[in-house]
Formats: structure tokens, C-alpha cells, sequence
């Protein structure tokens, strides 16, 4: 949101009583003050008009952010102790409409049915001092992308994978991943260059209100891009780099990232189980303090093949049509967190493209599905959150994003919580708290069954326990309200690997965190029905100290 506006009050108008209030003089001295406050700035100052309540309207040169106006505002009273307040003069609408020539085709955004309820969280956040990464292809130069790209990194090692002539190196422009058939294995296929990183990175952040083109959903975030992905693909190793850079670690050979990113865009995978490098690349991210994103796979099959949206901390995102009903593409299961629009049938997903076919050429707007489309309105939706609470954790952000997302209104089996509601995220990152802390209980042995699990009560409890052999297992039973979301954490000693389950009342497993030693294990649990509804989480021995002081951890559960 943007204005040209700002209204600064001083101390000494008169109150309003039958009439308008007296608005107080500007002095030349107070004037004085403005002007250098703008200065700081680069914006002019210049008197317009006063109002009912006795403050004066300032014009400013040219539209600028609410955020940036904000600031100015803060410098004119720490300037001036005289002024009883200064604040942005806000264009208020019935809601924040983008007037982008192509978001009335935005459907995936506004549709009250399959949509993202985006709109109305403009009104309260647009992502500003957000850097989201988009790990992916790389991106192309695009107007509507103008300003909006930070520098990123080309982590791409195999000089024919990149198609670049060399391997990495700091430019992150994508040259085209065409392939001729054969090229990426025998029967391969031929096909032009997808643009894919630069269409990702439209959906999370494309310029927003400048009557161009399409609207992002985190308009004012940035975006670091990353280029992992090129002729066949890319390799895990290289991808896994990329994470670690992104999120601020350190990789070798590679300048450090100067614009950390709190969100990780990954619209990429392959099958199989994760791997322990990836996994330790996520975990580094985590701890961090980065979200990430990773799309669910386009395979129509259970996730529990899909690397790396069946890793553990991250986000995975199914997709969604305009029904609101599973993509018939979208993998699914109980590892899939929440879905989002990504197109079916004949709704596609448009956002910011390249015309050419093989080698990059002019600007465009084209429509894809995909669960790749699908991820980007997720992360966007994170970076909104971040930009009003910076300090939300990844578990936090998951966690808000599950409980706020809305019931499909068709069918969607094993496609998570919901579709992801940005509106109602938003608010709840505004008004979220951190849970108040819990009793602390020790573990009561005997229980290694589902019917001699220890009962959990209270919400923010914290248990002390063991693993008394290498054979042990620890059941807890939690029942869990109406429309709450089970939050576990297991913590193992600096040496030791466990493991953490969770399990619904028949025993049917809803989600696992199997994380390295020393690591922290997390899994979360929506209940999204209408009664309490029984949760068992177990934690099971990997590997590791065991006994009474070598064996210990802790559980944390919340809801």
C-alpha cells in the first residue's frame, strides 16, 4: 500500500468542541524540522490543508510505501518533541484490489470457492523486509519483477546442466533448460525452456499496483534466487548448498549471502525417500530460523515417494483447482501439510514468463499448473506473516498456516489441513503469542504399548524421560480438543538419535520426524473435526546413549 500523504498533529492545536478543532501554526522552525526529516528520506515536505481533528496534511513527492512513510513519520517526532503524533495518510478502499491488468484473471488469489482469500490480507501485510529464496531455475530479467530481485547465487556445479558454460559463479539468470530428445537419457523427450523459476518467483513477489502485468502475493518481499535446477534437473548436492546459502550458512568457495532469506521456495523434487543430505541441509536451515516450502509432486501418488516434500520440518503443499478439490495431479498423504491453488482443468495459474522458446526472449504472462505453483502462494503467504512478526519460528509459521487453513470445499483426501487461508494466517501471526509454559512431569514406565501410554493433560507440558535400552519405546497419549493442532518436540542428548511418531487412536500413523543426533524431532497434529479426537506420540530409539543419565531427553507438547 502506498500514499503521497501524511498527517502530523502538534501538541498545542486546540481541541474540538462545537466546531472544527484550531489546527496549531507551523512555524518556521517546525517547518524546518519537517523538511530535514524528508530529507533523510529523499522525500519533500510541502503543506496542503487541515483537517476536522486540528492536524495538518502534508504532500510528499510522488507515492511512496506505507512502511517508508511510517519511518518518516517516526523521524518528524524525533525531531520535533512539539508534534503529538505523524502518521501515514492511508488510501483506504473496500479492500486491497491490485489494479495489475492481469489480476482479474488471478483467480487462484481471489476466487471465493478455490481461492487463496489474499485480498484482504493486503490490508494488514504485503511482505515488506521479507526476503524469500526461490531455490529453482534461476530467473530472468522481467519489468514486472523490476526491483524486486536481490542478488542470488548459481549453485549449479556441472557447466551441461547449467547451460551457462561454466559451473557456479554469482549470476543467477536462467540461459533456457531446453533439451533435444535423448539428452537426459535414452527415450528422453525433447522440450523448450520452461522459465520455471521466473514464473515461482512472480506468484511469491511480482510488482503489485504498478498496471503491469500480474500481482505477487508478498508484493513488497524480495527475492534471492537461486539456481539449482538446468538441462535434466539438478543434483541434490548442489540443492542442497542452495539451502544451506539461502537461509545464511556458510558454504565453501561461495561469498556469503547477504540477504539471509526467512523463506524457502522449493518447487522441485524427484522419488524416493529423503536423503540424509538434504535432510541435514533442511535441519541447518531450521535452526536458522528459515521456513521451508517444497512442493508435494505432480506424480498423483502418495508423497511418501516425493523427495523432498516427505523430509521432516519442512512445509509440503499440495495442490489445489478452482473446485477447491485435490489438483488430478497433486500427490497426496499424511505427510502433505496444507494445499493451495495450482491450477486443474482449464484454470491455470498465470504469473511473470519468458517468450522464448529455447534462448531467453521478450517478457510474458503465461499460465502453468502444477504443485510448483501451488508451493509459491504458500511461501508468499509466510513471508506476510514474517513481515508482521519477525520473530515467528518455522514451527510457529507451520503451525498457524495448518490450524487457519480452510475445509475444502470438495474433495481433497490426504491433501493436509486445508487450503491455505492468507487473510486468517495473517491474523492469527498478529495476534499469535508464544504458548505459556506448561507443568514439567517425568515419565511413568511401563509405557512401550499404545494402552500403557502416559496421559498428557495439559497443554504446554514438558516431560523428562529415557530411553532405557536400545529396544525402548515411549508411548503419550494426548486428546486433543476440536480445531486444535498437536505441536511435539522430542530433544535428544548432543549424541544420541531419536525418533518421533505420531499415531491417531487406531494406531494409523499421521506424521514422523526422524532427524539426525543431537537434533530436535517435530511433528504436528491438526484435529480438524468436530470432537476431541485421540493423538499417541511415540518416541523409539536409534541410536545412541541409553539409560537413566546417557539415555535422556525431553518431550515438549502443545496445542
Amino acid at each position: 500500500m502506498e500514499t503521497d500523504r501524511i498527517i502530523v498533529k502538534y501538541k498545542d492545536s486546540a481541541p474540538a468542541a462545537k466546531g472544527l478543532a484550531r489546527a496549531a501554526a507551523v512555524t518556521a522552525d517546525r517547518k524546518a524540522r519537517l523538511d530535514r526529516a524528508g530529507q533523510e528520506f529523499g522525500m519533500l515536505v510541502s503543506s496542503s490543508h487541515t483537517i476536522s481533528t486540528g492536524a495538518h496534511v502534508f504532500k510528499l513527492n510522488g507515492r511512496k510505501h506505507l512502511d517508508e512513510v511510517k519511518k518518516l513519520a517516526a523521524e518528524m517526532m524525533a525531531r520535533d518533541p512539539s508534534i503529538e503524533y505523524a502518521e501515514p495518510d492511508r488510501i483506504m478502499t473496500h479492500m486491497a484490489t491490485a489494479n495489475d491488468p492481469y489480476y482479474a484473471q488471478q483467480w487462484h488469489y481471489t476466487d471465493s470457492t478455490g481461492g487463496l482469500r489474499l485480498p484482504t490480507a493486503w490490508d494488514k501485510s504485503t511482505g515488506s523486509g521479507v526476503v524469500v529464496a526461490v531455490i529453482d531455475t534461476g530467473y530472468r530479467p522481467h519489468a514486472d519483477l523490476s526491483g524486486q530481485i536481490l542478488a542470488g547465487y548459481d549453485f549449479i556445479s556441472t557447466a551441461a546442466i547449467g547451460n551457462d558454460g561454466n559451473g557456479r559463479d554469482s549470476d543467477a539468470s536462467d540461459p533456457g533448460d531446453w533439451v533435444a530428445a535423448g539428452e537426459c537419457g535414452t527415450g528422453s523427450p525433447a522440450s523448450g525452456s520452461s522459465w520455471h523459476g521466473t514464473h515461482v518467483a512472480g506468484t511469491v513477489a511480482a510488482r503489485t499496483n504498478n498496471s503491469l502485468g500480474v500481482a505477487g502475493v508478498a508484493y513488497n518481499a524480495k527475492i534471492v534466487p537461486v539456481r539449482v535446477l538446468g538441462k535434466c534437473g539438478g543434483y541434490t548436492s548442489d540443492i542442497a548448498d542452495a539451502i544451506t546459502w539461502s537461509s545464511g550458512g556458510t558454504v565453501s568457495g561461495v561469498p556469503t549471502n547477504a540477504n539471509k532469506a526467512k523463506v524457502l521456495n522449493m518447487s522441485l523434487g524427484g522419488t524416493g525417500a529423503c536423503d540424509a543430505t538434504t535432510q541435514s541441509a533442511i535441519n541447518g536451515a531450521r535452526s536458522r530460523g528459515s521456513v521451508v516450502v517444497v512442493a508435494a509432486g505432480n506424480d498423483n501418488m502418495n508423497v511418501s515417494n516425493a523427495s523432498p516434500a516427505n523430509c521432516s520440518g519442512v512445509i509440503t503443499v499440495a495442490a489445489t483447482g478452482k473446485t477447491g478439490g485435490r489438483a488430478s495431479y497433486s500427490n497426496y498423504g499424511t505427510l502433505v501439510d496444507v494445499a493451495a491453488p495450482g491450477g486443474d482443468g482449464s484454470y491455470s495459474v498465470i504469473s511473470t514468463l519468458n517468450s522464448g522458446t529455447s534462448t531467453p526472449g521478450s517478457d510474458n504472462y503465461a499460465g502453468y499448473q502444477g504443485t510448483s505453483m501451488a508451493t509459491p502462494h504458500v511461501a508468499g503467504v509466510a513471508a506476510l506473516m514474517f513481515a508482521t512478526k519477525p520473530a515467528l519460528t518455522p514451527d510457529q509459521v507451520e503451525s498457524m498456516l495448518k490450524s487457519t487453513a480452510r475445509a475444502f470445499p470438495a474433495s481433497c483426501s490426504g491433501c493436509g489441513t486445508g487450503i491455505v487461508d492468507a487473510t486468517a494466517a495473517v491474523n492469527a501471526a498478529v495476534g499469535g503469542t508464544t504458548p505459556p509454559a506448561g507443568p514439567t512431569i517425568a515419565e511413568s514406565e511401563s509405557n512401550n504399548t499404545l494402552s500403557s501410554a502416559d496421559l498428557v493433560s495439559t497443554a504446554g507440558t514438558t516431560v523428562t524421560a529415557n530411553m532405557g535400552s536400545s529396544s525402548d519405546t515411549d508411548y503419550f497419549r494426548v486428546d486433543l480438543p476440536a480445531g486444535k493442532i498437536l505441536s511435539a518436540t522430542m530433544t535428544p542428548g548432543a549424541t544420541s538419535d531419536y525418533d518421533l511418531y505420531v499415531y491417531n487412536s487406531a494406531g494409523t500413523l499421521l506424521g514422523r520426524s526422524e532427524n539426525g543426533a543431537g537434533a530436535a524431532d517435530n511433528v504436528s497434529s491438526a484435529n480438524t473435526g468436530s470432537t476431541t479426537s485421540t493423538r499417541y506420540v511415540r518416541v523409539v530409539y536409534y541410536s545412541g546413549g541409553t539409560g537413566s543419565t546417557s539415555g535422556k531427553y525431553t518431550l515438549q507438547l502443545n496445542w
